[in-house]
C-alpha cells in the first residue's frame, strides 16, 4: 500500500493519496482544487485515480473533489450522513457509516464521526495485503494531533443558531464510541495542522496514534471519566475567530464548487495599462511587496499582502469574489511565480486572476500615514481598531481599542466610524496592512496604521 500526504502550508491543510501497488488503483481524500499534484502523483507511481472522496463539507478551503473526479474520470463519493440543510447538493455516490471504497487490496471504510459537522466521516484504512484489520484512520476535522475540530462553525460561519453545544455533545459521542474504541496502534492522519482556524491549538506533528491521543490529548480525561459537561465547556471555550469567508466556503462546498478545467495563460500587464485599470476601478492589484516598501508607497486600488505569505488565507480575509468581479492582477517575480500564486487563490474560490506585473514602476504611490505609539496614547480622537484574534486581544490590548478580526472587517463596515480617523493595528503590522488596504478600497475616510503595531505600543509603554 502507498499512503502519501499532500500538505498545503498556506491553509495548513492535508489531503491523502492512497494506492494499491498490486493493482495500480488509488483513492484521494480531501483534495485541494488545483489538482495537478494528484495527477502527477498517480503518473509517477504508475497508478490510476479510481476514487475521490472527502471527509465533510469544508469551511476553510474550496474542495477539489469534484475537480479531481472530472479531471481523472474517478468515481466521486460524498457523505450521506447528517441532516438537512447540511447535505451535499451535487451528484456523487453517497457514503454512510460502514460503507467501503475498495481500491485493489486497500479498503477505505467510512465511519460517521459527527461533531465538527453533522455529516463528518472519518476513514479507516486497511491494507488487505498485510492485514484484515485497519491500521490507519484519516480523521479529517474530527481528531487533530493534540486537539479536536471546532464544533461551532455551523453557527459562526453558516448562521445556524444553537448548533455549538449540540456539535460538542456529538463530538463527545464520536470520541467515546468511535475513536477510543479503536486499538492504540492505529495511526491517525488528520486533515489539518498547526495554524488552521478549524481548531484551537493544533499540533505541528503530521500524525499521531489512537494510543497517544488517548494518553496525552487534553480531552482524554473528560471522555475517559465520562464528564460530558466538562468536555463541552472546555471544547467551546476560547475558539478562534471564524473569518467571514468560511460562510462562503461552506455554501459553495455544499452546492458544488465550480469546475476550473484547463486555466488560461496569465498575461503580463504593462504598468501604464494597469495604472489606468486601477484608477478606473476595473482591476484589483494584489501587492506582495514587503511591509516597509508598502509603508513607503501604498498603491491605490491594491490589497497588500506583505511578502505574499499565506496568500490564500490572507486574500480570502478581504476579497469576496462573488461580489467583486474585477480582474485580479498579481505582483509576482515572473510568470511561473504568478501561476503558483493563482493556484493558491483558486483554493479559496478566487478564480478571477487574469495576469501579473513584475514591478510597481510607473504605478501611483502614496506613503502610508503612520501614528506613533506616543501620539496614540495622547488620544487625538482616533478610533483604534485591533484586527488580531479574540485570544490575542484578551491577553492584552490598547485601552479603548475595538477588536474585529482582519477576516471579518470588510463584512462589518457599519461598526466603523465615518467621522473619525481609524488607526489599525495587529501584533506586528502584517494583518493591519491587509485590513487597512481593504478599508481604503472601501473608501473609508482616513485610515492610518499604528507604527510598530501592538508590539510597538507595548515597547513604548514599557519605556514610559
Amino acid at each position: 500500500m502507498l499512503l502519501e500526504r499532500v500538505y498545503d502550508e498556506d491553509l495548513a491543510q492535508a489531503s491523502y493519496f492512497i494506492g494499491c501497488q498490486a493493482t495500480g488503483e488509488a483513492v484521494v481524500v480531501d483534495p485541494r482544487r488545483d489538482v495537478r499534484v494528484y495527477l502527477e502523483m498517480a503518473r509517477r507511481n504508475g497508478m490510476r485515480i479510481a476514487a475521490v472522496t472527502e471527509t465533510h463539507i469544508h469551511a476553510d478551503y474550496l474542495s477539489g473533489s469534484r475537480e479531481l473526479a472530472a479531471a481523472s474520470g474517478a468515481r466521486l463519493y460524498l457523505s450521506d450522513a447528517g441532516e438537512e440543510p447540511w447535505k451535499y447538493g451535487f451528484e456523487g455516490e453517497r457514503l454512510r457509516d460502514g460503507d467501503e471504497i475498495k481500491v485493489g487490496n486497500v479498503s477505505v471504510q467510512a465511519v460517521h464521526t459527527p461533531g465538527h459537522t453533522p455529516e463528518h466521516l472519518s476513514f479507516l484504512i486497511t491494507d488487505g495485503a498485510a492485514s484484515d484489520e485497519p491500521g490507519y484512520i484519516l480523521t479529517g476535522d474530527f481528531v487533530f494531533v493534540g486537539d479536536l475540530g471546532r464544533p461551532d462553525l455551523l453557527e459562526e460561519a453558516a448562521g445556524m443558531a444553537g448548533t455549538r453545544e449540540e456539535g460538542a455533545r456529538r463530538m463527545f459521542w464520536s470520541l467515546r464510541e468511535r475513536f477510543l474504541a479503536l486499538p492504540d496502534y492505529v495511526q491517525v492522519y488528520p486533515g489539518h495542522g498547526s495554524g488552521s482556524a478549524c481548531g484551537r491549538a493544533l499540533g505541528a506533528v503530521p500524525s499521531s496514534t489512537v494510543g497517544y491521543e488517548r494518553r496525552f490529548a487534553w480531552w482524554s480525561r473528560y471522555v475517559g471519566s465520562g464528564d460530558e459537561e466538562g468536555f463541552v465547556e472546555a471544547l467551546l471555550e476560547g475558539q478562534p475567530d471564524a473569518p467571514a469567508y468560511f460562510g462562503r466556503m461552506k455554501r459553495q462546498n455544499r452546492e458544488g464548487p465550480a469546475l476550473l478545467g484547463e486555466l488560461p495563460e496569465l498575461r503580463r500587464y504593462e504598468s501604464e495599462e494597469l495604472a489606468r485599470l486601477l484608477r478606473d476601478g476595473e482591476a484589483l492589484l494584489i501587492d506582495t511587496r514587503s511591509l516597509d516598501e508598502y509603508y513607503r508607497g501604498a498603491i491605490p486600488g491594491a490589497i497588500v499582502i506583505p511578502g505574499g505569505e499565506h496568500l490564500a488565507t490572507s486574500a480570502a480575509w478581504v476579497i469576496d469574489p462573488e461580489e467583486d468581479q474585477r480582474d485580479i492582477v498579481l505582483l509576482a517575480r515572473d510568470a511561473e511565480d504568478a501561476g503558483r500564486m493563482r493556484d493558491h487563490l483558486v483554493r479559496v474560490g478566487i478564480d478571477n486572476v487574469r495576469g501579473y506585473v513584475t514591478d510597481t514602476e510607473g504605478l501611483p504611490k502614496h506613503p502610508v500615514e503612520l501614528v506613533r505609539p506616543e501620539e496614540l496614547a495622547a488620544g487625538n480622537g482616533n478610533f483604534v481598531l485591533d484586527v488580531r484574534a479574540k485570544g490575542e486581544y484578551r491577553a492584552g490590548h490598547i485601552p479603548g481599542a475595538r477588536q474585529l478580526h482582519v477576516g471579518r472587517v470588510r463584512w462589518h463596515l457599519e461598526e466603523l466610524p465615518e467621522d473619525r480617523p481609524i488607526v489599525v493595528h495587529c501584533q506586528s503590522g502584517r494583518r493591519a496592512a491587509i485590513a487597512a488596504s481593504a478599508l481604503r478600497l472601501e473608501g473609508l475616510g482616513r485610515v492610518l496604521e499604528l507604527e510598530g503595531s501592538y508590539e510597538g505600543w507595548t515597547r513604548a509603554h514599557r519605556k514610559a
